[in-house]
């Protein structure tokens, strides 16, 4: 499993509509411990920049990251 850092985030209230009933859902760029960065998703809290992630899993090649044990408490998406 991928670790990393949170570069930049952003949430998602308005969607394609193959993605509309997921909103809001929380994109991410993740800068990976062994380097570079990839695009993914959020599972579970919201997270911030600066904030360690771990790849949950993947779907169709989106890797979905949920946000590490001892990170900051969890931010309303609204």
């Amino acid at each position: 499993m991928n670790t990393g850092t949170v570069y930049t985030e952003t949430v998602i209230h308005s969607a394609p509509e193959a993605y509309a009933k997921d909103v809001p859902y929380q994109t991410v760029i993740v800068t990976l411990d062994g380097g570079g960065r990839v695009t993914g998703r959020i599972l579970g809290d919201r997270v911030s920049i600066d904030d360690r992630v771990i790849e949950a899993e993947g779907r169709d090649g989106v890797p979905y990251f949920r946000k590490q044990a001892g990170d900051s408490p969890m931010r309303d998406l609204s």
